[in-house]
């Protein structure tokens, strides 16, 4: 009997209706009133919230104001950062490389090889031996090593067993040798007395890599040639090919002349250089 009596307490609460008034100030005038109850008002809360939830949910999960909150990241967002990343590092990479490939031009340009190690068994051994020094005739021992030589192709300056018998080089200019090529003066090159504006040509087919004018060695052209071969023709009076150019071997490069500081007359400074190393080009061209 108290248990129904109580619950009929509850529902009058619940249900008994209250007057909600909006009055005018100053002249106390209803304006607005409307009729509530409290099992009204807890019904109006509840639907309201729950509305509210759901419109932020779905406002955070189907629209782009997620983006905006700390800490998510969107696929788009990871995918284009992965893109990026891979780029940067591409980037980094090729960067590196270049880096490099000039660093060894700006050693050819300069003649510093300070950083190569002349106490092994290398191409500079091998290119620096005169032939006019040695017995060549054949013997037993010599055939059987020169076959095995051969074979090997272990001392020869070209790889793949490209030989200097089809590989030629072409003479940039015939002239006299006023300085000879020599490793303990650190002088890589041969220089030819010639006339200013003689021809120089290219020594064999190749890309022109460097063509420009520099202080101390004038006008300089740079050729990169097949089988790591490059070749460089310093203080000329004139070039004819720019950089990217593809040439063929006894194509004018240049015109011979006495250009820059680190000169005492016409003259051509001609260099070999394979894989890094300086080459004797007398080993392998006759300038007379």
């Amino acid at each position: 009997m108290a248990k129904k009596q109580k619950e009929k307490r509850i529902a009058r609460k619940l249900l008994h209706k209250y007057r909600l008034v909006v009055l005018n100030e100053d002249t106390f005038e209803e304006r607005f009133a409307i009729k509530l109850t409290r099992l009204n008002v807890f019904v109006i809360v509840s639907i309201s919230t729950i509305l509210l939830v759901a419109g932020t949910i779905f406002l955070i999960a189907f629209t782009s104001l997620k983006e905006y909150i700390p800490g998510y990241s969107s696929t788009a967002l990871k995918k284009k950062a992965t893109e990026l990343n891979y780029k940067t590092d591409s980037l980094l990479q090729v960067i590196d490389l270049n880096e490099q490939y000039y660093a060894s031009i700006k050693r050819v340009l300069t003649g510093d090889v300070s950083t190569v190690e002349f106490n092994r068994d290398s191409i500079i051994d091998a290119a620096s031996i005169d032939a006019e020094q040695l017995n060549l005739t054949p013997t037993k021992e010599d055939s059987l090593l020169r076959e095995a030589v051969e074979k090997e192709d272990k001392y020869n300056i070209f790889e793949s067993g490209l030989s200097n018998t089809n590989f030629v080089l072409f003479p940039p200019v015939n002239g006299t040798i006023s300085e000879p090529y020599n490793i303990k003066e650190k002088h890589y090159a041969v220089d030819l007395v010639v006339a200013i504006d003689t021809p120089v040509k290219a020594t064999a087919d190749g890309t022109v890599i460097f063509a420009e004018w520099t202080t101390q060695t004038g006008y300089v052209a740079i050729i990169e040639h097949s089988n790591d071969l490059i070749s460089v023709y310093k203080h000329n009076a004139s070039l004819t090919k720019q950089q990217g150019d593809l040439v063929k071997a006894g194509e004018v490069i240049a015109l011979a002349g006495n250009s820059g500081e680190l000169t005492t007359g016409p003259h051509l400074h001609f260099e070999l250089w394979n894989k890094g190393y300086p080459v004797n080009p007398t080993n392998f061209i006759d300038f007379n």
